[in-house]
């Protein structure tokens, strides 16, 4: 049991809470067991609970919260699934989680548009399997069945992101709580504007610390004709990107491109039930027509022959893409079951994708000197990967040489003109890296922009500023 997860809130926080009990009744909880399972649950950052969880089922809800609230002077946290990775849902300074799970309406789909409107606490999966009959998906793939409103918060990617984007490519309007009640939208529902300020781009990836989404207008895309999947080994991991590189460069429009290292590799076998040989792989997929996905299979096959790597043997079967793909997806928890009893930590970096060889390399080396158990694997067409880190959290001396690593790891990308995080986000976790990549002007301008729209600082508290 944490020390925050037993303290009597601050007078002001009972307040509030007595506000919000008399408006919503039953629907606020303040049982210890709800606030922790509403501070962060999927990482090595301790658990910081709020003070109080509202379960909100309409923007009307989400106002009266953050109104209520902003009059105690309380903060809020906004939650969807709290698949999160850098601490984003934890509440430092207590305050209220806000619950939009129920929050699952799909309001419309505009077949003919190419896009949808959705509420926040709609997921990936429930959004796909509504689109399916019309011929349409929603194309980021986190892995995590993550909300889309978390997704956005965070400026999700995943899996699609080489050929699909991100979701700051796919999220073309927005409606947004911010710390005074008030609603606002940013754009409508056309493919590009020139009006204004690009206020969408600016809550993407905010993490709660601008306001509360509540609607999300998203970019659908076409399921494709055919879809083609496969696995290709390599002699080593620095051969895998080098192949990845020159498929990118040579224009081939693959949609999935995954590179898993050995070590992860022999933990997919054993977790995931595959068979294949321990050594560095590659999982592809291609998006397209019959003819085209077999075409794109056929030259990335020519080209991974020429780093050494195959035989690259793919498949156009459901069921043998879906169980690659969910390997692929399951493969933290592969990690985990490496060695039992260990915490483990998911970190992850984005370099120029020239530069995506050295550095694997040099993490692979890192690693090896400070006798990590870390398998690496990334989203290597856009030049992100990830390493999971897993160490002992009663022995210092590890948790010392894990803490340097992941040092050595962000300082390394930013020394290739990288980012600290490609995809999981700021929150706690990677605040003190900031500066580094933005520079003292960069921070103050984020800094004015949250005085700005959070004058009380109550929105998310503690994370990216």
């Amino acid at each position: 049991m944490t020390e925050a997860a037993t303290k009597r809130p601050a007078p002001a926080t009972e307040r509030a809470i007595a506000a919000l009990a008399a408006r919503f009744g039953n629907k606020l909880v303040t049982s210890q067991a709800v606030r922790q399972q509403h501070a962060n649950v999927t990482t090595w950052l301790p658990n910081e609970p709020p003070d109080a969880v509202v379960y909100a089922a309409s923007t009307e809800d989400v106002q009266a919260i953050v109104r209520i609230c902003a009059e105690h002077h309380v903060p809020v946290i906004a939650w969807g699934t709290g698949t999160s990775l850098e601490g984003h849902v934890n509440a430092p300074l207590g305050g209220v989680c806000i619950d939009l799970s129920g929050m699952k309406r799909i309001v419309a789909v505009h077949a003919e548009d190419l896009d949808c409107v959705i509420e926040p606490g709609v997921t990936r999966k429930l959004l796909n399997e509504h689109l399916r009959d019309q011929g349409l998906f929603f194309p980021i793939d986190p892995g995590a069945d993550a909300s889309l409103g978390g997704m956005a918060a965070t400026r999700a990617s995943g899996t699609n992101a080489v050929r699909y984007g991100t979701m700051k490519d796919n999220v073309l309007a927005l409606k947004a709580v911010l710390a005074n009640g008030e609603v606002i939208s940013t754009a409508r529902r056309a493919k590009k504007s020139s009006a204004g300020y690009d206020l969408t781009r600016l809550l993407i990836g905010s993490e709660g610390t601008l306001g509360v989404i509540v609607e999300l207008t998203l970019r659908l895309a076409g399921i494709p004709e055919a879809i083609s999947a496969g696995v290709c080994p390599f002699p080593s991991v620095e051969a895998a990107c080098n192949a990845t590189i020159a498929t990118i460069q040579a224009g081939i429009p693959v949609a999935r491109i995954e590179l898993l290292d050995a070590l992860q590799v022999k933990a997919s076998n054993a977790y995931s039930k595959l068979t294949l040989k321990e050594t560095p792989t590659l999982f592809l997929e291609f998006h397209g027509s019959n003819a085209s996905v077999a075409e794109q299979a056929e030259s990335f096959g020519a080209i991974a022959a020429e780093f050494g790597g195959g035989p690259f043997a793919w498949t156009t079967k459901p069921e043998e893409r879906s169980k690659l793909w969910q390997a692929r997806h399951d493969a933290y928890w592969a990690v985990m079951n490496l060695r039992k009893g260990a915490t483990g930590f998911a970190t992850d970096v984005c370099v120029p994708i020239s530069r995506l060889a050295e550095c694997v390399v040099a993490t692979q080396a890192d690693i090896a000197e400070m006798k990590l158990i870390a398998p690496i694997v990334g989203h290597v067409g856009d030049g992100n990967f990830h390493v999971s880190v897993l160490f002992d959290p009663n022995d210092a001396e590890e948790v010392g040489r894990a803490k340097r690593f992941h040092e050595r790891l962000v300082e390394r990308s930013l020394s290739m003109d990288g980012t600290c995080t490609g995809e999981h986000g700021v929150g706690q976790g990677k605040r003190k890296y900031l500066l580094a990549e933005h520079g003292e002007a960069a921070l103050a301008a984020m800094a004015a922009i949250k005085r700005a729209l959070d004058p009380e600082n109550i929105m998310n508290p503690g994370k990216i500023l």
